[in-house]
């Protein structure tokens, strides 16, 4: 009996001595937490197998890109003079008791109208915007360099068919001017980076957005909100990087820096869509205009639809390719310009035009093909006029300039 009272004492003895041991050892640890903490992470930082050191940014060759080009991209600035009017109260009775309010011209105003973008492609200041830019030949226009200087510009050139335009600087240049050069249109892939830069809704000055190539020969309709003209534009290049109004004429990039477009119009309503014109159609105009100081193209003179199985169906028109020949929006967009190849050849609205020297017009624009054609070559035209097919063969001349 006085054994076993022995033995629970002692297992009791060891019982509370382990607990006291153990409620040290959680005390011990508790204080020492914020000591293991900091430990702890100062091994972690210099653990070798995070060389933070050797960390690189993979986004410098664009940063880089950016830099390089971004002084050969200028704003365009449209000014025009405009009237001021003010506000005055005329008597209206003997007394001078009644008066009524008045407002009469005080005159004219320079005041800047509007604005977009462009690129210089030469360092003696030959620039590339949208014709639609520059279309009021009554306004004036300047253009502002990423360094804050201002130019007076010239107009040397407007292909409205292709919505390009050609300006000068008039000025004296101090020094020569950065510029850009064309890189090869025809190489893109769908999904290759691309960086536009350009004067954002006219405000934000080289405004840079990066995306990729969305889609390649894209045929659209673009129109101006301010004159209400329309124009079809055809094989633009589509992408994702943001376009803004103000960016247009501004430059599509290649990570080379190399102009492979030119912004010329976004889509109405949708996101992530913006178009422009391949540099290969541009960089034919700049050459025009070095060489012959305008644009020399050939012209038919015809305004058209391409039409397709829906469009035929719509309308009830016997072929579903071709160019039908037809009038624009507008009371002045005749579908045959007076006096032009087209007319002389006795070409006459709703002609479908089937084919072009044998190359049928099926999967490929009109204005496609005439751009592979010089001026003053005779072309040979199969057409559909009044339910009959007939041969007719044009004179392509020189189109007029704009």
């Amino acid at each position: 009996m006085e054994e076993k009272q022995t033995t629970a004492a002692l297992a009791k003895t060891v019982l509370i001595s382990s607990a006291i041991t153990l409620i040290i050892i959680v005390g011990v640890l508790f204080s020492a937490r914020n000591f293991l903490a900091t430990y702890l992470a100062s091994k972690a930082t210099s653990s070798p197998n995070v060389p933070v050191a050797e960390l690189t940014d993979t986004q410098e060759p664009l940063v880089q890109m950016i830099a390089t080009a971004e002084p050969a991209v200028v704003s365009v600035v449209i000014t025009k003079d405009v009237p001021i009017y003010e506000r005055y109260f005329e008597t209206i009775d003997p007394w001078g008791l009644f008066t009524i309010p008045r407002v009469r011209n005080n005159g004219t105003q320079e005041q800047e109208v509007g604005g977009g973008s462009g690129f210089i492609v030469s360092n003696d200041g030959m620039i590339v915007t949208n014709a639609h830019v520059v279309s009021d030949t009554e306004a004036r226009y300047s253009v502002v360099l990423h360094d804050g200087k201002s130019y007076t510009v010239d107009v040397l050139a407007r292909d409205a068919g292709l919505d390009i335009a050609i300006l000068k600087i008039t000025e004296p240049l101090t020094e020569s001017l950065a510029y850009l050069s064309f890189g090869d249109s025809d190489t893109l892939k769908l999904g290759q980076t691309v960086v536009a830069i350009g004067n954002a809704l006219a405000e934000f000055q080289n405004s840079v957005s990066v995306g990729v190539v969305s889609g390649l020969s894209r045929s659209i309709t673009a129109s101006d909100e301010v004159t209400g003209k329309s124009e079809r534009l055809e094989q633009v290049i589509q992408t994702d990087a943001a376009i803004n109004p103000g960016n247009s004429g501004g430059p599509l990039l290649n990570l080379k820096g190399e102009v492979i477009g030119v912004s010329v119009a976004t889509s109405r309503g949708a996101e992530n869509i913006g178009f422009a014109l391949p540099a290969r159609l541009v960089k034919e105009v700049v050459d025009s205009v070095r060489e012959y100081g305008e644009i020399v193209r050939p012209y038919l003179g015809v305004r058209y639809t391409m039409l397709n199985e829906r469009i035929a169906k719509a309308n009830n028109i016997p072929v579903s390719y071709g160019a039908l020949i037809t009038r624009g929006q507008l009371e002045e967009e005749l579908a045959i310009a007076p006096g032009s190849p087209a007319d002389k050849a006795g070409l006459l609205e709703n002609d479908i035009i089937l084919s072009i020297d044998g190359v049928d017009l099926k999967d490929t624009d009109l204005a496609v093909v005439l751009r592979t054609k010089k001026v003053n070559d005779t072309i040979t035209l199969k057409i559909l006029s009044k339910g009959e097919e007939k041969t007719v063969v044009v004179a392509l001349e020189k189109a007029p300039q704009q």
